[in-house]
């Protein structure tokens, strides 16, 4: 039953019943505890900074399609 939600099942009480009832929420702690970067959560301004250079440093260009699209709406609306 390997990929089936009753296979699921029958794993996660295998699991419960040989490491304890917690077994899910130790796992999870300790996958928790094992992070040492912080991320952009742990620093907003570093976040900033960091989508800044990937705007700059981006290589796709202006979106044409959007710029042609605008400009046949004012010649319509001219004519």
């Amino acid at each position: 039953m390997a990929g089936t939600k009753a296979g699921a099942r029958k794993a996660a009480a295998t699991n419960k019943a040989r490491y304890g009832e917690n077994f899910y929420a130790t796992i999870g702690r300790k996958g928790g505890q094992n992070g040492r970067t912080g991320g952009f959560a742990a620093n907003p301004e570093l976040a900033r900074i960091a989508g800044a250079k990937g705007g700059r440093i981006s290589r796709r260009g202006p979106a044409h399609k959007a710029l042609a699209a605008k400009r046949i709406s004012v010649e319509f609306a001219e004519n």
